[in-house]
């Protein structure tokens, strides 16, 4: 931008009645001007663009408002965000009543003693459980309308090997829920469980003795150690 001293020296010059100058005359630099009246707009525009020029990085009222506005908002989203340690994780389940899934699926307990070694062998933390009359069928009206009572169910965090044994044990209905610790998932309704035993057993194996699914159960109702890293 032309200042506006320089911008009136060229403009004198210009003019077919300014003096001729010699050579050494000083006046020829210093030539007196009228006095030039601008406007106050124009006068605050050249003194911030000489401002930014000289380097001055002074924030303007509107720029410290902003700034003081957007650390106000990121102050009040970290006051609402949650804590770390109430993050949730998923689980999954399958259920059915407690006497098909205990005393009439022939090969259930097999299938989950095979896998308890498994993880022995792999040093894998556990990772399934069997809850009888879980807490948590009260978020699934429409599951525990078409359930019979009492039930128990298979939960997971693996939602591969659940899906598996959905379609493995196939009269057993499947879901998965939300919940920020294990003993949360995994809380049950006390329940005495009853099964009368077969009159005539004509299997060429013996049956499984009541009681084979108390490995399986949460700590809490004297299964196995309750240590899954949340």
């Amino acid at each position: 931008m032309v200042a506006p001293a320089a911008a009136a020296l060229a403009l004198r010059l210009s003019s077919p009645f300014a003096p001729a100058l010699t050579h050494g005359d000083s006046s020829c630099f210093l030539p007196k001007l009228p006095s030039l009246s601008l406007p106050s707009s124009y006068s605050s525009r050249i003194a911030g663009g000489l401002r930014l020029a000289a380097g001055d990085r002074r924030p303007t009222s509107s720029s410290s408002s902003s700034a003081a506005r957007a650390i106000a908002a990121d102050s009040e989203q970290q006051a609402s965000s949650p804590p770390a340690d109430e993050k949730t994780r998923s689980y999954h389940f399958v259920v059915a009543n407690a006497k098909f899934m205990l005393d009439e699926e022939e090969h259930f307990q097999e299938q989950l003693s095979e896998r308890l070694r498994y993880f022995g062998e792999k040093n894998r933390e556990q990772d399934f459980w069997l809850v009888i009359e879980p807490k948590f069928l009260n978020r699934f009206p429409n599951i525990t309308s078409r359930l019979k009572r009492p039930a128990v169910a298979l939960v997971s965090t693996d939602a591969a090997w659940i899906t598996f044994m959905k379609l493995r044990l196939d009269r057993v209905l499947t879901e998965s829920f939300e919940a920020k610790t294990l003993e949360e998932a995994l809380a049950s309704n006390p329940v005495d469980l009853q099964f009368e035993k077969p009159k005539n057993w004509t299997a060429p194996y013996p049956k499984y003795e009541y009681g084979w699914w108390e490995p399986f159960l949460p700590p809490a109702s004297g299964g196995a150690d309750l240590s899954l890293s949340q």
